[in-house]
């Protein structure tokens, strides 16, 4: 299964492992069996350090397609049901490296918060290999169980298990389990599991009554690790301020997208692409990162005092706003009850999962017809659900989906509700807005692609909002509050588009800077004249 260029791969990055690893496989019979020791056979064989036992583990294990991480003896916690291949062999790569002792890729904050878990915490992750998403989930999780003992980890091949996935009404991954009930569904990252996490256990954030900042006084302090973000923050370092990142993963929204191909200057590229390229050009500046943590709050002064969700403050001069936006609603009834058995966000995911089903795009945008067109080869028939009497795409999108056979596009119509039956969605109710008739359609899936909701809810009261949520800003990337400054598709700026967002990241750094001379601040010259 592995390749020699893989196996030669693995063996380069077994060299950075500081102590053994054990791959300990539950004894027993399965179809798919020989595959799988065939696999951890060859992924052991790279190297002296990680080792390949089959042994019956007396019940520990889920079935004879499950193993488990051993270190010294000891298990770790993390556990995979299934041949980890596809998008997470970099699940398993990570894994063993982490057990080893290679270090985590989670904030020092985020570290103290989860070894502080005092009650037994089993997280089960259903995945599909195919799913871009997944691993995301599957390593945070990891790295939360090699950090404390009472946590455990288990991804779950939904292929291979269908009776599981049937009896626990799956329709969506990745699918996140705790103590075997539902936690999370769909779509998510490190900084919302942990939010769901502390909402759950509120004590883990509340260790000290009066949080310290670990970090001296900052310069600026830039919220967001998008496109615009990481422009702010490149363009803060390189006038030799001190700059500090929050982020709840770099890339933000732009993680998300497949295919970019109006970066100007780079003729294609792709969203994790981009993201990797963004951390790899803000490494190369002095820039503390704090990832997987969002801002609860803001208190306003001459030195703003940022309260991070781990309960840590940081205290900054300027603060520079660049969340982003993430996918908006409908709003409608039985779409969030049914998200992940049903309703769904990223056609890339959850797409396969409705292979030779009927299902539903609500959305006549770009982001919506894109969508059609991708699922239009996976499933039966989609059909798209515009609200306005036209479409708001890009023309050759539009004559693309109109020559496809499957994809039907409804013109002036209201969503209603989607209609569900045990648990799986099996209808959308929608208005003909120029009849007022309400008509139904039949289908498995809707798929939700009507643009995006600024992320400014911390800012309420902070700083001028528009009703929608957008940040107000000036020429300048000036908001209504001395020292706060904002960029990107959090604001009012026209054309939420990556390069956009990036020439005002960087205008808002400049800003932040002239601020600081102005008052008192920077005595350093510049790292660099840009």
């Amino acid at each position: 299964m592995l390749s020699n260029d893989i196996l030669k791969a693995l063996a380069g990055y077994a060299e950075k492992m500081e102590r053994p690893v054990t791959l300990v496989l539950q004894r027993g019979d399965h179809d798919k069996r020989a595959e799988l020791v065939d696999f951890l056979t060859g992924f052991a064989s790279v190297s002296d350090n990680i080792h390949f036992e089959q042994r019956d583990t007396r019940g520990a294990l889920r079935s004879p397609l499950s193993f488990t991480l051993e270190v010294g003896g000891e298990a770790t916690g993390i556990v995979f049901s299934g041949i980890p291949g596809g998008h997470e062999f970099n699940s398993l790569v990570l894994a063993v490296l982490q057990a080893s002792g290679t270090a985590l890729k989670l904030d020092d904050s985020i570290q103290a918060l989860l070894r502080r878990v005092s009650d037994p915490l089993n997280f089960e992750v259903f995945v599909s290999l195919g799913c871009h998403n997944c691993p995301d989930v599957v390593q945070s999780l990891n790295q939360f169980a090699l950090l404390n003992a009472n946590i455990g980890s288990e991804m779950l091949d939904g292929g291979l298990y269908p009776e599981l996935v049937e009896a626990r009404n799956i329709q969506g991954v990745p699918a996140v389990f705790l103590n075997g009930e539902p936690f999370a569904n769909g779509k998510i990252d490190t900084a919302q599991l942990l939010d769901k996490l502390t909402a759950r256990y509120p004590a883990l954030t509340q260790a000290t009554d009066e949080p310290q900042s670990t970090l001296p006084q900052q310069d600026v302090t830039v919220i967001g690790g998008g496109p615009a973000g990481i422009a702010a923050a490149i363009y803060a370092a390189r006038k030799g301020l001190a700059v500090t990142v929050i982020a709840d993963r770099v890339g933000g929204q732009v993680k998300d997208t497949m295919g970019i191909e109006n970066l100007i200057s780079v003729p294609k590229t792709t969203g994790p692409e981009l993201s990797g390229a963004l951390l790899a050009h803000l490494n190369e500046y002095r820039v503390t990162l704090k990832e997987h943590l969002r801002v609860e709050r803001i208190e306003q002064g001459a030195i703003k005092r940022i309260r991070l969700s781990s309960g840590e403050d940081i205290e900054t001069r300027t603060v520079i706003v660049a969340t982003g936006a993430k996918w908006r609603e409908l709003g409608v009834p039985g779409e969030k009850e049914n998200v992940g058995n049903g309703v769904a966000y990223c056609p890339h995911c959850d797409g396969p999962f409705f292979k030779g089903k009927d299902v539903a795009v609500i959305g006549g945008g770009n982001s919506g017809i894109e969508a059609a067109l991708d699922l239009a080869g996976i499933v039966n028939a989609v059909t798209v659900f515009e609200f306005l009497p036209e479409l708001k795409a890009d023309r050759v999108l539009v004559e693309q989906a109109e020559a496809r056979d499957n994809i039907t596009i409804v013109r002036n119509a209201a969503t209603r509700q989607i209609l569900a039956d045990n648990g799986k969605v099996t209808a959308i109710e929608y208005e003909d807005r120029a009849s007022g008739e309400v008509l139904r359609r039949e289908l498995a899936g809707v798929f939700v692609q009507i643009g995006l909701l600024p992320n400014s809810a911390f800012l309420e009261g902070v700083v001028e909002l528009t009703p929608h949520g957008e940040v107000v800003v000036n020429e300048r990337g000036e908001t209504s509050a001395e020292g706060i400054y904002a960029c990107g598709d959090v604001t009012t700026v026209p054309y939420k588009q990556i390069v956009v967002a990036m020439g005002e990241g960087s205008k808002a750094a400049l800003s932040a800077f002239d601020y600081l001379l102005k008052h008192g601040g920077q005595e350093a010259a510049p790292a660099e004249a840009a």
